[in-house]
């Protein structure tokens, strides 16, 4: 039985997200996913200005006067919100854990796809893959992805990317919709994303606390691998320590935005310390601008 206390929380980021589906992001998801082509929907009489190409030749034949095919998008997309629970998801610094903050984004694009029609999944993953729930429609069903994101409990608290993505691509066979939530410390998961991203329409949410990219000046800290267990004693009064620490970080995050670059893959970086929605929203309109073009 699922306790009051989650429920209560769904509640709370469900009245959150259908806010911001229906004012902020109305009209940008669908703008940015398509479907996944054209199908035939009727045909009308010819009007002035319809392109020839569509004229149905067996109707206009039989009813002795230009009959053209109409044709409307696809609209249904399949979404798969892949979730990183690994332990370095339970870090934070500020008002919320990165693990917080990927559910709520996940709440966000899942109330935009149902409000689309869309079907919406979730795979959870640490070093295994821990939890499935294939694709369906509806706020019923979004609710009950919501209710397992908040209550689920790990059981590993490593990160294996590849793997995971490995099973996306067993599990789903047509082109989907894939949000990769994560912080993607991990290494050795090239190979597989750009089978990913080949196979599917491959957008990363990258989460990173403040305190992964600087530190403060405190004095000696002991620190502790969320993951290995294991542990170090760190002076982050060290002006030098402190230099390599942000060198080091600057360099992962380039080497992974460099990565990205190379696949082709969206990515969307998110900071624990701030807004959200501002980073989505703006990721939305350069893609939509480029699809335009």
């Amino acid at each position: 039985m699922v306790p009051a206390e989650i429920l209560k929380k769904v509640k709370r980021i469900e009245i959150g997200m259908r806010h911001l589906v229906n004012t902020v992001f109305a009209g940008e998801y669908h703008s940015v996913f398509k479907g996944r082509g054209m199908a035939f929907s009727e045909v009308r009489d010819y009007q002035a200005g319809d392109d020839i190409r569509t004229i149905d030749w067996n109707v206009t034949a039989r009813m002795g006067e230009p009959f053209v095919k109409v044709f409307e998008e696809e609209r249904e997309l399949t979404v798969i919100l892949m979730v990183d629970a690994s332990a370095s998801g339970d870090f934070g610094t500020v008002e919320q854990m990165k693990g917080e903050v990927g559910v709520e984004i996940c709440a966000l694009l899942a109330f935009s796809a149902i409000q689309n029609n869309d079907r919406v999944g979730l795979i959870i993953f640490t070093d295994e893959v821990e939890a499935f729930i294939p694709p369906k429609k509806g706020k019923k069903h979004v609710l009950r992805v919501i209710r397992e994101m908040l209550y689920f409990r790990p059981k590993r608290s490593g990160t294996d990317l590849g793997k995971a993505l490995e099973y996306l691509n067993r599990v789903t066979t047509r082109r989907s919709v894939v949000f990769l939530v994560s912080d993607f410390m991990d290494t050795h998961f090239e190979a597989p994303l750009r089978v990913a991203n080949r196979r599917h329409d491959l957008v990363g949410i990258a989460l990173q606390d403040p305190r992964e990219m600087a530190l403060p000046d405190i004095g000696i800290v002991e620190l502790e691998d969320a993951e290995t267990g294991e542990g170090i004693l760190v002076d982050f009064a060290d002006s030098e320590v402190r230099d390599l620490f942000a060198r080091e970080a600057k360099r992962r995050r380039e080497d992974r935005e460099s990565m990205f670059r190379s696949i082709g893959m969206d990515t969307v970086e998110i900071n624990a310390g701030k807004s959200y929605v501002d980073p989505l929203m703006q990721f939305f309109r350069i893609r939509a601008r480029r699809i335009r073009t």
